[in-house]
């Protein structure tokens, strides 16, 4: 598959919501889940610096709180946030067309869950005729679940590679990381990512 092109992205932020796990679900690994979380405000805040349309889903808001403040405090001001009532982006008619909107043919998955509402995502984009790339470590489902959900992304074919990745996908040169590093030092690496 080609390099991702950054001018050709749009990154979209799933159901990353303060109450989406409820202290009373012992089967969510809290450590895992807080890194995704840091790795996806990382990712935003890359995309914010270079350009990259952001729309961000929450799924029954009222149930489920809004997305937690680590990841809103990184939305560039530019983000769209929509309620999301069916499990896939494609199938809610608001957030099919904030994506299109950004006129992006590659659209960059992220949040959870990766065997739910990620993998529904990615497969109806990709029948719509959209390159879609999910961040294997910027996405999150309890237990087995989250390698399940990558499994059936492997076999519809649709891409899928580490926050790392992406990063050095959207930079492309060593001058450009250089650059990019020197001018956006308060952008702290997230873990399990080394630059």
């Amino acid at each position: 598959m080609p390099l991702i092109d950054r001018d050709d992205s749009a990154l979209v932020i799933i159901d990353v919501q303060s109450d989406f796990y409820p202290p009373r679900r012992l089967d969510v690994d809290r450590q895992r889940f807080d890194d995704m979380v840091r790795r996806i405000a990382w990712i935003a805040s890359v995309a914010d610096r270079l350009g990259v349309p952001v729309v961000v889903t929450e799924e029954a808001p009222d149930e489920s709180g809004r997305t937690v403040p680590e990841i809103r405090d990184a939305l560039p001001a530019s983000a769209v946030t929509l309620p999301k009532n069916a499990f896939a982006v494609q199938d809610n008619p608001d957030i099919a067309a904030a994506i299109e909107a950004t006129g992006r043919t590659t659209t960059v998955l992220v949040g959870i869950e990766t065997d739910i509402c990620v993998a529904h995502s990615a497969i109806r984009l990709h029948d719509a005729g959209k390159r879609v790339v999910v961040v294997d470590d910027a996405a999150y489902s309890p237990g087995p679940a989250h390698e399940r959900g990558l499994r059936r992304l492997a076999g519809h074919g649709i891409e899928t590679l580490s926050a790392k990745e992406l990063f050095y996908d959207w930079i492309r040169t060593i001058e450009a990381a250089h650059t990019f590093h020197d001018t956006h030092r308060d952008l702290r690496v997230p873990p399990g990512v080394r630059l």
